[in-house]
């Protein structure tokens, strides 16, 4: 850099220092759903790098339609951080080739017609291209030596099924056709070596060399099926001829799964039984006859990321009530150190060098999206920022707690207006979670479905609660809502709106809702059960019908297992009664109702049902919006800005404008304005 640069630099800074010629800005909805974040990390054996993928999503109204870009960045415990494939690009599974001279990861590049394993140098050069298959790959493992490789995907279709497309034959046999993943080992000492069929009977769903032989640890399904994937997969220890060595008994949902140094142990996150609602316990396997140990017992936590230190004392990180604590057991005695205490940070997955003294995770907090750090001497250090974010205004964010109305404490994170004054009365949105098996942490919240900070500049309150069945307060709490569909669970939602109306935070009669899936459940409960509480509801991806929803989702053993705990036909009537289309007389609630088309968890008739049915029974507002090509919540950048426009306009034409009920917002958004003003 020359002087000239430094000075131009230097006048930069202290321009930026005058307090007069600064404001803070809001963050915008286009900024919501674009800006970057990092997702997996992985440190080199001698800790001098860590590799990280950074996810880049699309610019609406600029780009193309189209899934997010997932770059490769590489950087050093200092926080040097290069670029080293960017642009176009979807970077999955990386991983650290044995001696660390290269990183290996999967891609669909240049005229690749499907996913492919490549490689790159740590130390400069280009990709290259390792395994290719005529199917997607979708995991994969290298043992120890270097010279093998094993891979997860599924047998190619047989050759005459394009022709028969192309002549009119497409019939779909619903569930019997869907295709078992397979395993196929590669010898990496051959060039062009033919991948060779591993003979295991089941679907592997993933895939681990031993650190110390070639046996590699899988998990499995008997079936593709998604639900089997939820309530049937076991791990496993495998040789490469195919033979099983020790199968470790599970029962219910399984996390992660990690070898340890030496071999000798399996370390997995599973579940206290098959009605626990997520996989959240610490168990260590012996890999020579399966027998499993439980760590920390009766933890009223969530173990949620898992890893082994080189003299085999075992890390774990948890999610605890609304952040985060890592801790690292001596697997001999039990004894637990505690690595990072809770409300120090809320930190996500691990990756620890070969000599167990550095790791490496993702955190976020309220001023920024996830980001790479170090966790060392009980603290978090910081080694990347991926977006600017210097004049955002950050509005006043909190964990609480109150009590419902039966004396359970429920906790939860409030989001103050920007312009916050005590003793004034506001508008508030609560959002809630889905599963429910799953929870909120006091971090960064900003997503398409919550505009944590735009909303607040806005002057609303916003609540994301952590009602019961959530988890991060161990297994009973998290069992609570079982066999009580839309019971005490939901009236914890009202019972907030009753401890802020009493500590004089919200104006009651201004209360919108919104959530998807579960959440979207709760926001049709709201709009319809519950409608005297709400003046406005969002409802995206959610349940209307618990009788239809058993016969149209792809998970009705995990709804019964873990959420019903009964099948229709036990109690016909009962179920009815709990699925908001049966209280659509209610609905005073105006409703906005968002779908995506390619939905097979919750199915896109749950939202045309509750449409229908209060469109048919009722004058109250309801719209339907679907969104072609998107799933169970939309995945592609523009999708999600629409969701977002949609969402905050629907809420401001209730809660800000006051509108009654005989008005709807106009359904156009005019995003062909934007298009032309962007392509000027």
């Amino acid at each position: 850099m020359n002087y000239f640069s430094k000075g131009l630099i230097a006048l930069f800074v202290a321009l930026i220092s005058i307090p007069w010629q600064t404001s803070a800005r809001t963050l915008t909805l286009e900024e919501t759903v674009t800006l970057n974040y990092v997702s997996q990390v992985e440190i080199s054996p001698d800790a001098n790098h860590v590799a990280y993928t950074l996810v880049n999503p699309r610019t609406p109204y600029l780009d193309q339609d189209g899934s997010h870009f997932i770059e490769l960045h590489v950087t050093d415990l200092n926080g040097n951080s290069r670029p080293f494939i960017t642009g176009n690009v979807r970077i999955s599974n990386i991983s650290w080739g044995p001696k660390g001279k290269y990183i290996y990861y999967t891609a669909k590049r240049n005229e690749d017609k499907y996913t492919s394993i490549y490689r790159i140098p740590v130390d400069g050069g280009e990709s290259v291209k390792l395994v290719s298959n005529e199917t997607n790959i979708s995991s994969y493992s290298i043992n120890k030596k270097g010279h093998t490789l094993v891979y997860i995907a599924k047998a190619p279709a047989p050759k005459h099924e394009e022709s028969l497309k192309k002549k009119g034959f497409k019939a779909e046999i619903y569930e019997e056709s869907n295709k078992f993943n397979h395993l196929y080992k590669v010898d990496l000492n051959t060039d062009d070596s033919e991948a060779e069929l591993v003979n295991i009977n089941d679907n592997l769903l993933s895939v681990k060399f031993s650190p110390v032989n070639d046996q590699i640890l899988t998990r499995t399904t008997p079936t593709p099926m998604i639900d089997d994937s939820y309530t049937r997969s076991q791990y496993q220890i495998y040789d490469l001829k195919g033979q099983l060595k020790i199968s470790f008994k599970t029962e219910g949902k399984l996390g992660m799964a990690s070898w340890s140094p030496d071999g000798k142990q399996i370390a997995l996150i599973g579940a206290e039984d098959k009605n626990d609602p997520s996989a959240g316990r610490l168990f260590v396997g012996n890999s020579m006859n399966g027998n499993l140990t439980e760590f920390l017992k009766d933890y009223k936590g969530h173990v949620s990321s898992i890893g082994w230190t080189d003299d085999n004392n075992l890390v774990y990180i948890a999610q605890v009530n609304m952040t985060s604590e890592v801790g690292e057991i001596n697997t001999n005695n039990g004894q637990v150190k505690l690595l990072l205490k809770r409300d120090l940070a809320v930190v996500r997955g691990l990756s620890i060098d070969k000599s167990g003294n550095n790791i490496v995770s993702t955190s976020s907090n309220s001023t920024y999206p996830r980001e790479l750090v170090q966790i060392s001497n009980g603290s978090v250090k910081r080694l990347t920022t991926t977006n600017n974010l210097s004049d955002i205004e950050f509005p006043k964010q909190i964990s609480v707690t109150y009590n419902a109305r039966d004396g359970q404490k429920i906790g939860g994170v409030l989001i103050y207006p920007n312009n916050y004054e005590e003793g004034k009365r506001y508008p508030m949105i609560i959002m809630v979670h889905g599963g429910p098996e799953s929870h909120i942490s006091n971090e960064w919240k900003d997503r398409y479905s919550t505009p944590i900070k735009y909303a607040a500049s806005k002057d609303y309150v916003l609540f994301l609660p952590n009602y019961r069945g959530s988890t991060g307060r161990g297994v009973e709490f998290s069992k609570m809502g079982q066999a009580d569909y839309a019971g005490a669970e939901f009236n914890d939602l009202v019972d907030a709106i009753t401890h802020f109306n009493k500590i004089g935070l919200i104006d009651k009669d201004r209360v919108g809702i919104t959530g998807a899936s579960y959440g979207g459940y709760a926001s049709a409960w709201a709009a319809t059960a519950l409608s005297e509480h709400f003046a406005a509801s969002v409802m995206f991806v959610g349940i209307s019908n618990q009788l239809s929803k058993f016969g149209t989702t792809d998970i009705p053993m995990e709804m019964y297992n873990v959420h019903a705990r009964n099948y229709p036909w036990d109690k016909w009537e009962w179920m009815l009664e709990r699925s908001p289309i049966y209280h659509t007389d209610k609905a005073k609630t105006p409703l906005l109702i968002m779908h995506g088309k390619n939905d097979t968890r919750v199915h896109p008739s749950q939202s045309m049902e509750l449409y229908r049915y209060i469109k048919t029974r009722t004058e109250t507002p309801v719209r339907l919006v679907l969104y072609p090509d998107e799933p169970h919540g939309n995945r592609k950048s523009a999708a999600q800005l629409d969701y977002g426009k949609r969402l905050m306009r629907w809420m401001d034409f209730y809660l800000l404008e006051g509108n009654g009920l005989d008005k709807m917002p106009t359904f156009d958004l005019e995003h062909e304005k934007q298009l032309e003003k962007e392509n000027q």
